[in-house]
């Protein structure tokens, strides 16, 4: 699964030259909409149109987070509606989420941060990045 997604990351920030989740969302034709749609954000796929609907109250690192995350769900699963739950999408073992969560964090966390820290631990990797440690943990077990 792992080298999978990492894969599908990199094909996209070669091809447009960017590891910013809005900037590939609006080259890839992603309608994105802040506001309060009752969750951190979600993805919804409808008459063959892509969505995602971002809490506007969210704080801009957490915000970058949950575009990404949607922003896999929008590429990984195009036509299924996905919704992210603050502090419950990072402990869910759904297969889906766990590939969001990682699309999330290759698109995020490139090799040379890691590969530039590799002498740190998860928990400082954590602080370093403003990252959740379950999310380096993943990230990590994808190197």
């Amino acid at each position: 699964m792992g080298n999978c997604i990492k894969e599908v990351v990199e094909k996209y920030v070669i091809k447009y030259s960017t590891r910013d989740p809005f900037k590939l969302a609006r080259l890839l034709g992603i309608e994105v909409q802040l506001g309060n749609p009752g969750c951190a954000g979600c993805y919804i796929f409808l008459k063959n149109h892509r969505y995602i609907f971002l809490n506007q109250s969210l704080p801009k690192h957490e915000m970058n987070l949950v575009m990404a995350h949607e922003l896999g769900h929008a590429i990984l699963h195009r036509k299924e509606n996905c919704y992210f739950m603050r502090n419950k999408t990072l402990l869910l073992n759904s297969k889906k989420e766990i590939e969001a969560n990682l699309f999330a964090m290759e698109l995020l966390i490139d090799d040379s941060f890691i590969e530039d820290n590799k002498h740190l631990t998860i928990e400082q990797i954590a602080r370093l990045s403003g990252y959740c440690e379950k999310l380096i943990e993943l990230r990590l077990q994808s190197n």
